[in-house]
C-alpha cells in the first residue's frame, strides 16, 4: 500500500470535478500508524477536534480518502496572541493493493482518533501447507 497523498497546506483543494471545495483554510495529513497481521491491515489515523460525524472515508478507483473537518474552537471575539496549535482539517489518500478486500472495510472512530481496518482478500492470506511424510 503506498501513500499517494503527501501534505497540503494552506491552498485550496478540489473535489473529483475539480471544483473549489466551499471551505478554506489549512488541510493537514494526519499522523498514521500501520499495522498488519495475517488477514487485516489497520491504519490507526490521529485527527484531534475532528467529531465523528465530520470524518469522511471514501474508497474510488482502489484510493482510500480520509478526510476531517474541525470547527473551530476559539471564539470569533477572542484576538490571537500567540499560538502553537494550528487548526484545520485533516486529509490524506493511500492506493490500495488488489490484495485488499475493498467491500469488507471497516471503520470506527473514538476520541479523534479513527481506525481503519482493511480485511486481505482470501487469495492473498497466508495460508500454511502439511507436509506429509513420504
Amino acid at each position: 500500500m503506498a501513500q499517494e497523498l503527501s501534505r497540503t497546506q494552506s491552498r485550496g483543494l478540489t473535489n473529483g470535478e475539480g471544483a473549489q471545495p466551499a471551505r478554506s483554510g489549512r488541510v493537514y495529513r494526519p499522523d498514521t500508524d500501520i499495522y498488519e497481521d495475517s488477514d487485516h491491515i489497520v491504519l490507526v489515523i490521529d485527527m484531534p477536534g475532528v467529531a465523528s460525524g465530520d470524518v469522511d472515508v471514501t474508497l474510488e478507483r482502489r484510493v482510500l480518502t480520509i478526510r476531517g473537518r474541525v470547527h473551530a474552537s476559539r471564539p470569533d471575539t477572542y484576538r490571537s496572541i500567540y499560538t502553537e496549535y494550528g487548526e484545520g482539517d485533516f486529509e490524506r489518500a493511500f492506493t490500495l493493493s488488489e490484495d485488499i478486500d475493498e467491500g469488507k472495510i471497516e471503520a470506527s472512530h473514538k476520541d479523534g482518533v479513527l481506525t481503519l481496518r482493511l480485511p486481505r482478500a482470501e487469495r492473498a492470506r497466508t495460508r500454511k501447507i502439511e507436509v506429509k511424510a513420504a
